[in-house]
């Protein structure tokens, strides 16, 4: 996060041992699809939720998904082999639908979108 001390807080992903990075190949795209990407990236950018990265070991590629009712389109990305590599996680997240159980006694629920 911006404006954290790394010495206070560092994210590091952690590989299991023998995977090599993988790094692959760009995803063709039709030129209308690239073209609101690019939007959508340079939105992501300008907001300040993603940004550049230099250098990286992993690539991965970005799949499109398009919104039917307003024709925007939704930026995800492919990370199955990031994923194989990574270990899997001791303490997972609990399950959606106990979370909202186990807030049903307050008064207000909210959620928040990090994107929008």
């Amino acid at each position: 996060m911006p404006g954290l001390d790394r010495k206070l807080v560092e994210h590091k992903l952690s590989i299991k041992k023998g995977y090599l990075p993988v790094k692959k190949a760009r995803r063709r795209m039709f030129m209308q699809t690239e073209l609101k990407v690019k939007e959508e990236i340079e939105r992501l950018v300008k907001a300040g939720f993603i940004r550049p990265a230099i250098y990286a070991n992993w690539l991965a590629n970005i799949v499109p998904v398009l919104k039917r009712k307003t024709g925007a389109v939704r930026i995800c990305v492919d990370y199955r082999n990031l994923n194989e590599a990574s270990p899997k996680d001791e303490y997972p997240m609990p399950m959606a639908d106990m979370l909202v159980d186990g807030a049903s006694h307050n008064q207000m629920l909210s959620f928040m979108d990090g994107n929008a």
